[in-house]
């Protein structure tokens, strides 16, 4: 009676990883803006300067956004959900999710544009450090120091 039980398990495995529910993710690369290119690009700008500007959206708030601010060539919800995506696809916009359990909300935000001064002091410093010219280096303190950390 078990064997059987090992038979429909690995049964159900099988038809599930072989199903054709689970399909390869979109390549976003490969979208197309509906638009030609140069109006791609004006939307486009136009719809990072609304993320920039107002911080993380979710695609309704962005919607919001961008019907206040009147993006000519825009066409609708779809559209502006169309060229969010191709933008995702140009390393223009991240999107992630925020949320517990089972509420989530997917944000888009612009990515860093530059990098941050704070980072590249720090290995300057180091570099500083290492140009030094070290002590040399004798039995004697070595035996010193360790006896005088305790190891």
């Amino acid at each position: 009676m078990w064997l059987g039980n090992v038979k429909v398990l690995s049964m159900e495995t099988l038809v599930r990883y072989y199903s054709s529910s689970r399909k390869a993710a979109v390549n976003v690369r490969k979208i197309n803006p509906k638009v030609p290119t140069q109006q791609a690009y004006s939307i486009a700008q136009s719809l990072y300067g609304i993320i920039k500007q107002h911080g993380p959206l979710t695609v309704s708030n962005t919607w919001i956004h961008a019907k206040d601010a009147g993006i000519s060539g825009l066409n609708g919800k779809t559209h502006m959900k169309i060229m969010l995506k191709w933008m995702r696809g140009r390393k223009m916009l991240k999107l992630f999710c925020n949320g517990v359990g089972s509420n989530k909300k997917f944000l888009h935000s612009t990515l860093p544009e530059e990098p941050q001064t704070d980072q590249l002091e720090i290995p300057s410093e180091v570099k500083l450090q290492d140009e030094k010219s070290p002590a040399p280096k004798t039995g004697k303190k070595l035996k010193d120091n360790k006896m005088k950390f305790g190891c």
